[in-house]
């Protein structure tokens, strides 16, 4: 598996995210609370705009999500799943911090 830096942790504000080429696919990584990291892809499904980094981080339940900024679907951080409607789920990736670093990889 070959993992790709994205950047420091701490050029993510806690609970949000930014947007990162992972093998030409935009993928939006988030930072959760102080050092969790998660990453989903970043086009949003339903409006088909790269927006997913930009929306709000959330839970539902017991699930971390992030709200999309368009048509406000939740998408599952830890699975990419669409919350509202399985049949429009993102991609998911690892995503892992070490030496302060962020890092993704293809799943």
């Amino acid at each position: 598996m070959q993992w790709t830096l994205v950047c420091p942790l701490n050029d993510i504000v806690p609970d949000t995210g930014v947007c990162a080429l992972l093998q030409g696919e935009q993928v939006a990584v988030f930072r959760v609370g102080a050092d969790a990291v998660y990453a989903i892809g970043n086009i949003d499904p339903h409006s088909r705009a790269a927006v997913l980094s930009r929306g709000l981080v959330g839970s539902i339940g017991e699930r971390i999500v992030v709200a999309s900024p368009i048509y406000k679907q939740h998408f599952d951080l830890t699975n990419g799943e669409c919350v509202e409607s399985a049949a429009h789920s993102v991609d998911c990736y690892r995503a892992r911090v070490a030496d302060g670093q962020v890092w993704i990889a293809a799943a």
